[in-house]
């Protein structure tokens, strides 16, 4: 049994500031101890670059590296590690892809869809590619809800989503806004269905902090996840793609490491991943990533989505008995249906006048339209204030929110 409510010790954050409430995990995670540990370790022991040298520094930085790899590979359950690219973050996956794979692909006339639910980096890339080459740029609408607006039943509505002109699906599995699951594997199967030649990229950088992730099950041909959104560093993004597709992309950039043999008139590349990972990585921040995996599986994935749903639970219904009609939680009712992600507007304040009320007492929440503009617009609501649970929170910090926001009443009735 994993106790939540002393899980906080191991986050070195709590102890420098014992009155903070973090509640913006979908922004960035917090980092335990052995996460920092880590790349103390590397740059107090092995500080040395990586795949370049052969004295014993550079060999064991080389070997711990590589050991990220394998243990994020297996983590989401990839056939190999090889299929792991390390980018700089879930965006920079994303971009690769755009440009790597989709000016490949994506032709005149052909289709790319996405959502209206979708944060920027999974929308504007798209948006982009489809105005250069010519190709149709559609967008799933969401309904009143916050579910997408269909239903795998309705095969004539999915038929007008996805055709035989369509090239890519992107979606996202878990919305940073609403908080919506979307069910992404009965979506990737209902739609291969009607076109099985469709590319279906996954931005998973909300679910692989927070549910059990397996690209086989899930049916995807690229996922993209970021590290500082799992208990991670900084400057470290994951692309994972089948080893055929990643054969076949063209490189993103060019330069050290990615070459295999370079000729005045020609230049070849190694295979991927290494042909995704031009220049000097985040290397300690890499290496510091394996030791954010171990944790979450320790605790075990299943563990944090059951306490992630009970705290999310008991806020929503806190803050509707507290407040009533004065606010308005966006996103599904159906606690099942949600992540630990919960938006809302109160009364007539602005979000960023209740944000900055919240932060004089050390509640840490988003105000904004979190990178999900579109979203937003299609709610009619500029902004919302966004608070997110992690498996560091507890209803302590949900009672204080709770406090903060009569305060926030006090202050701008």
């Amino acid at each position: 049994m994993i106790d939540f409510l002393n899980i906080k010790k191991n986050f070195p954050i709590f102890q420098k500031q014992p009155d903070l409430v973090y509640l913006d995990s979908t922004a960035t995670s917090l980092k335990p101890k052995i996460v920092i540990n880590k790349i103390k370790e590397y740059y107090e022991e092995y500080s040395a670059n990586v795949f370049r040298g052969i004295y014993p520094m550079s060999e064991k930085a080389t070997i711990e590296f590589e050991e990220t790899r394998e243990i994020v590979s297996k983590f989401i359950n990839a056939n190999k590690s090889e299929e792991i690219v390390f980018t700089r973050n879930a965006t920079e996956s994303l971009n690769l892809l755009a440009y790597s794979l989709g000016r490949k692909i994506v032709e005149p006339g052909d289709e790319i869809v996405t959502t209206i639910m979708e944060h920027h980096s999974n929308f504007v890339p798209w948006q982009v590619l489809a105005g250069e080459v010519g190709a149709i740029f559609k967008v799933i609408d969401i309904d009143e809800e916050g579910y997408l607006e269909f239903r795998i039943q309705n095969s004539e509505l999915l038929k007008q989503i996805i055709t035989k002109k369509t090239k890519i699906l992107a979606l996202t599995y878990v919305s940073n806004m609403l908080g919506t699951i979307n069910p992404i594997k009965e979506i990737i199967s209902e739609f291969k269905r009607i076109n099985p030649k469709i590319i279906v990229i996954v931005d998973a950088a909300q679910a692989v902090p927070h549910l059990k992730i397996d690209v086989h099950d899930l049916g995807a041909d690229f996922i993209v996840f970021s590290s500082h959104k799992m208990l991670g560093p900084t400057a470290v993004g994951v692309l994972w793609g089948k080893e055929r597709l990643l054969k076949e992309m063209y490189p993103f950039m060019y330069g050290g490491d990615m070459i295999d043999e370079v000729y005045i008139d020609r230049t070849t590349y190694k295979n991927p991943p290494h042909k995704f990972e031009a220049g000097t990585p985040a290397i300690g921040e890499i290496i510091a990533l394996k030791e954010a995996v171990k944790f979450l599986d320790k605790i075990g994935m299943d563990n944090i989505q059951i306490h992630e749903k009970k705290i999310t639970d008991f806020a929503i219904n806190r803050l509707t008995n507290t407040f009533g009609q004065s606010i308005k939680i966006y996103g599904p009712k159906n606690i099942e249906d949600r992540g630990g992600i919960m938006s809302f507007t109160f009364d007539k304040f602005h979000p960023h006048d209740i944000a900055q009320i919240l932060a004089d007492d050390g509640i840490c929440v988003r105000a904004g339209h979190h990178c999900a503009m579109p979203l937003h617009t299609r709610l009619n609501v500029p902004a919302t204030v966004r608070a997110s649970f992690y498996l560091y929170n507890d209803e302590r910090d949900v009672n204080k929110l709770i406090e903060g926001l009569k305060k926030v009443k006090e202050i701008l009735k």
